[in-house]
Parts: C-alpha cells; structure tokens; sequence
C-alpha cells in the first residue's frame, strides 16, 4: 500500500522540524532519549534499526553494554547495567557531559555506584557523589502531585576525544504497579553504537513452568477482577534470529530459577526478514506472565475504574461558569473543560498511575496527566464514555499481552450510528477528532466485557467534520523585483490539529519560527515578518494562521526571459506505487482522508509589465478532482488550484489512470508565468503547456 503520509500541503513532512523547534525554546519533550535511559519495571528500551555506521564515523563507541535483571515471584526487581564508553570526539564528550536516568520514586530506587573515566593523556578519575543530582522530572515541574517523577542525573566535565567513560546503575523496584505480575521488552542493538552486548536474565521458574497452585503464596491484587489464574502460567517469547549463549534447565524446585545469558557482537547479527518473521513487530526477547489478554484486560479494566463523588459536577460547573465561552453542562462542554483547561503534565503512559489521585484534585488543580485527564472525563460523562488503550502494533492480537504494548489512551462514546473519539490530552484537538496515525490501529476496551474473539476494538478514521483548507495569498512584485506577500491559512482536519499543537506548544516570540517552517514546507523563500493566528483552543471553528512574507530578490528583471512560478503553496499527492508484489496484488494506493484543497493568489505587478499566463487545468475522476485557473486583468493575476480527495483509496488496477491524474496535476504546478516589462524589453513565449 502506497499511504499519502503528506495531505496536500506538506506540514505532517514538518512535524519533526517543529518537534525540534519546541525542543530549542526550552519546552518538555518525552522524544528526547536520556544518554543511558532506564525503562519502566519490566521494560527495557528498544533498539533502532538504522544502518550501523563504521566506529570511526560514531562520535561515541560503547565498547561493552552489559545488563542483568532479575524478577522475584512477588514482582520486584533489580536491573544493574554496565556500561563502558570510549569517546571519539568533541561530539561525543558533550553527549556523555550530562548522564540521566528517569524513575518513579514511590516504587523505585536509582543507586550510581560507579562513574569512573580513564584519560588518554594518562590517569584517571571517580565521579564524586556531589556530581549526582536527583530531580524531578522536568515535565512534572510545575505540577507538585507528580514530584515522584525524577531523573537522575550524573554531571561528567573533563571528558576528551580517546578517554573511557564506565559506569554502572542499578535500579531497583519494591512493590511495581501489577505485582506480582510483571513483563520486559529487549532489543539487542543493531545501530553498530554497541560493540559486545551482553544480557542476562534471572527469572522465578515457578511463574513459567508450571500452573500456579490454587494455595500459592502469591499475593493477589484485591478486588473482584483479579487476574491471578490459578492455571496461569508466564511466557518467553525468544527471536531465533538472536544466538542464545546459554540457559540452565528448568526444575521442579518451587524455588528453582530460569537464567538466560546472551554474549554478542551487535554487528555480526542477522537482519530480521518480516517475511519470514512470524511476529516482526516483537521484539528479540519478550516476558510476560499474563497468560491471556483476557486476563490482563481483567488487570487492566479493574485498575482502571474511576471512583467519584456527585461533587464533580458541582465542581465543574462552577469551573465553567468561570471560563468565558464554556458555560454549559453538556459533553462537548464537558470535553472543553478537561480539554483545553486542565493542563496535560507529558508524561508516558503509566497505568499505575490509575486512581493515585482523585478527580475531584485533578479539576481544581488545572493539571493532570493523561490517565488523570481521561479518568476526570469519564467521570463526568459517566458510563457512556469507554477508555480505550490503543497498542503501538497493527496486530496487537497476534503478540504476548503485556502492558508496554499501549502508548496512547482514547475514549470512545457510541452516539447511534456513529463512533465518537476523543483525546482530551491534546488539549487543542476538536470533540471527534484524534491524531491521525491512531485511526485504524487496535484498541483494546477497558469499560466493556473481553473475550478472546471480542477483545479488540478498531479504530475507524472519521472525523466530526468535513477537511477542508484554503489558502489565501495576497501579493505585490515591486519595481526593484521584491515579493512582499499576505498569506493566510484556513484550516479543518489533520493539518489543522498539527498546527494547533504548534502554536498552541509555542510560545508567542517564537510563532515566526513556526511561521518560517510553515512556509518553507510549503515553497516559500523569504523572511516571516509578522505572524497572527486564531486562539488555538477555540475548536468550534476552522484554526487561521496569518502570516506576511518578504523576498528581497524574487525577480531579476536583468534577466531575460523572466518566467516565475505562482506564488501558490505546493499541493502534494501520493507518488505512484512501486513494482506491486506478486504476493500483494491487492496493494493499493492511500489518499487518507477526503480532504478539499484551495489555494488562490492575487499577484498585484509593477505598472507597465504584462504576463503571459499558463493554460488552465481540469482533471475529473470519482476518486479525486483537480482544477486550476489563471487570468489577469490591469496588472493583476489572480490565479487558483483547487483538488479534492473524495475517496480514500485508489485500487491497483487503476494505477495507469491515476499516473495520468498525478501527471496533469504535477505539469499544472510545473507552469510559470512570463513577465514583459514596458521599457521595450520583451520575454520568449511561454513554455509550452500540456493538457492531461
């Protein structure tokens, strides 16, 4: 399947610009990896797959990456991880100049026994314990219910090109959320950073290789849904494309244990063939002791069931009362109030955090986190309102069940016919509408009854409202061939929720950066040198985005002959398939959501120049239309280029008929205007036009 990852104009292909734009002004961001960062209790972090660069080119080299973990049968844990770096360069001595490592205080324990750097020049140094600092994460700064939230951090100076950094962290974890249940994720490295990689894994063997006794002495969680079986046996799920060194042999010994141990060079392992990998969303070493997702939807649905009092609704009344614009009572009301006025603290998915504190604490604080934020609405809407944990995976179903599988939570709400989706934790998205690569993955029900044929829910890809956007630009070519330009956006759909977030996530010094990015992925050149838009938060009507853009040099009347294009943004649709797999001959191409594009500039010319203009397009299929028009009347042009996604896909078989829509709309853009000045200087005739 070819999917259209850009909708007409290019700003989900500026996402990662903008991303790291709010990262430089200072704003937290959970993207950002810590140097050596430890995972959840039973997680440990996933390695990229990029192509391995030689150790030459790596700024730093870990020459040993060694992990030990070990689980009890109540569910603690100890992970002890040594590492020993040898830094190549200015580069790499800055990455290693701040060590941080993030953890929850109410269950776990971070211990930094060892930094230890041996000089090049001769010599050596130990960290001294002053250098550690241990602070709350910087995410949950300003929000004082969630201060168990740290990062520890090692501050490491002197580091110098050909010196070796070792350290070693031992994190420890007393009473998890889910004990005694736990799991673990592991990837070994694939990136070439890790030059010998060793993991050993210290597992009760009872929990594996056995049915629990209904006498055991585990402890089980109270409530009705507990999800202690006393048939439930753990699983290990191991890669074969990962060498396993060595294993001791199970025992009927309750006390017996199941150690693993790898030893391997990162570089000499094989590429994973998802042809041939049954499971290639898993990674090399999973654990897990849910025997069924049945049982940890059980586990799952009873952590998280939301107690409130009848004093909520007072509450948000009164709290809506006092926000302008959001008096009512009703859902969308609702929605509006845990959305746009409770401050979302970023932080990942947590389930433990379910019910640590109550809604009535969240609302009159203004702040909660994604679980507090959900568990406030459904407490306000009531049993209508299902949360749904949605998996990373498109075949969720098929995996090991274990928690670290959802990074998002939903909510869902059947009103007749229809689904209506909801993420307040995005604070600026419209009632109905999520983030686009959420819709059509797996959810799993946590408010509904779980089976094995009905666990799953999938989401579906409507929105509340039809997409739809306009472009106006109103522009000027001076005498000295300056473009100075008003541009202005009008916006409903995904393109709309991306640039809420942006402008929402910025803070107002910084909208000409974001206005900059929005133009460049959009062909602009030139300088932003004001910048307006509409309140973010005001989701009821289409977000603007205004904006006024000079270019000091836009044309060279020295020139001759003078073509240029329309000063119109760059419409963006889906390129054409590859060579279509004998095997998936039902590969088809994605035109994501119906979407209606109009983008209209009026070229206002010096006095005295005449412009030869390029011939009009129209393009009419039942999938997609696409029409252009170009005129000019006393030294003004006024030129537009309209395209409307009207179905979602485009079969295979049609690909010869869509080559033929693709190149009429990308000869139409390729077209440029031919200027003529009055002083007697002339240009050659327009380039010649092409008709679909």
């Amino acid at each position: 399947m070819v999917t259209r990852k850009v909708i007409s104009i290019r700003y989900w292909a500026v996402l990662a610009a903008i991303a790291a734009l709010l990262a430089t002004i200072g704003l937290p961001s959970h993207a950002q990896e810590a140097s050596q960062p430890t995972a959840p209790p039973g997680q440990t972090q996933a390695a990229k797959t990029d192509a391995p660069p030689s150790v030459a080119d790596t700024p730093a080299q870990i020459e040993l990456l060694e992990t030990k973990i070990r689980f009890e049968n109540n569910g603690d844990s100890r992970k002890e991880v040594h590492t020993r770096v040898r830094i190549n360069s200015e580069l790499g001595a800055r990455q290693f100049a701040h060590l941080n490592f993030s953890f929850n205080r109410s269950y776990e324990k971070v211990e930094i026994p060892l930094v230890h750097i041996t000089h090049s020049s001769g010599g050596s140094a130990d960290i001294l314990p002053s250098a550690i600092t241990d602070e709350p994460d910087p995410a949950v700064g300003n929000a004082p219910a969630y201060q168990d939230v740290r990062v520890k951090s090692v501050r490491i100076l002197g580091l110098e090109p050909a010196d070796v950094l070792e350290y070693r962290v031992i994190t420890t974890a007393t009473h998890p959320p889910f004990a005694p249940d736990f799991w673990l994720d592991h990837n070994f490295d694939r990136t070439g950073i890790v030059t010998k990689e060793v993991f050993a894994l210290d597992l009760p063997a009872r929990r594996f290789t056995m049915p629990l006794d209904a006498k055991d002495p585990l402890p089980t969680p109270v409530g009705p849904n507990s999800a202690i079986s006393p048939t439930a046996v753990g699983q290990i799920r191991i890669s074969p494309h990962t060498a396993e060194v060595s294993k001791n042999q199970p025992s009927t010994d309750p006390d017996a244990r199941l150690v693993y141990r790898w030893e391997i060079a990162p570089a000499a392992l094989p590429k994973v063939d998802a042809n041939v990998h049954a499971t290639p969303d898993e990674p090399d070493i999973v654990v897990t002791t849910f025997a069924s997702w049945e049982q940890l939807h059980r586990r799952l649905k009873f952590a998280t069931q939301i107690v409130a009092s009848t004093a909520i609704f007072t509450q948000a009344a009164q709290a809506m009362r006092n926000s302008p614009g959001n008096s009512t009572g009703n859902d969308a009301g609702y929605y509006n109030l845990v959305s746009g006025k409770i401050r979302t603290v970023d932080l990942p998915l947590d389930f433990g955090r379910f019910g640590k504190r109550q809604v009535e604490d969240v609302l009159s604080s203004g702040a909660g986190t994604p679980e507090d934020k959900i568990s406030l609405y459904k407490a306000l809407r009531g049993g209508q309102v299902h949360i749904l944990a949605v998996a990373a995976s498109d075949t969720p179903d098929k995996l090991l069940p274990r928690p670290s599988l959802f990074t998002q939570l939903v909510t869902a709400t059947d009103e007749g016919k229809r689904t209506v989706y909801a993420d307040p934790n995005l604070e600026v998205a419209p009632l109905g509408m999520i983030r686009p690569d959420l819709r059509g993955k797996k959810a799993l029900d946590l408010s509904a009854s779980c089976s094995q044929a009905s666990c799953w829910k999938t989401i579906t890809g409507e929105l509340p409202f039809s997409s739809t956007q306009r472009v106006s630009v109103d522009a000027t070519i001076t005498p000295e061939g300056a473009l100075n330009a008003k541009v202005k956006y009008s916006m409903r759909g995904d393109n709309e929720l991306l640039l809420r977030l942006a402008f929402h996530q910025s803070p107002r010094d910084k909208w000409k950066e974001v206005a900059q990015l929005m133009s460049l992925s959009d062909g602009f050149r030139g300088k932003i040198t004001s910048v307006s838009a509409s309140d973010p938060l005001a989701t009821k009507l289409p977000f603007t985005v205004e904006y006024e853009i000079s270019q000091p040099k836009f044309v060279d009347w020295s020139k001759k002959p003078i073509r240029i294009p329309a000063p119109l943004p760059v419409l963006t649709v889906p390129d054409l398939p590859g060579k279509v797999a004998s095997s998936d001959k039902s590969s088809t191409i994605d035109l994501g959501t119906p979407l209606d594009v109009e983008t209209r500039v009026t070229l206002h010319l010096p006095p005295g120049t005449s412009v030869e203009l390029p011939t009009g397009t129209i393009v009419d299929r039942d999938y997609a239309t696409f029409v252009s028009r170009y005129n000019t009347d006393s030294g003004t042009v006024t030129a537009v280029r309209h395209i409307n996604f009207i179905h979602r896909q485009v079969n295979a078989d049609r690909v010869p008929d869509y080559a033929a829509f693709l190149h009429a709309v990308q000869t139409d853009q390729a077209q440029l205007f031919t200027l003529t000045r009055a002083d007697g200087s002339s240009t050659t005739a327009a380039s010649a036009q092409q008709k679909p």
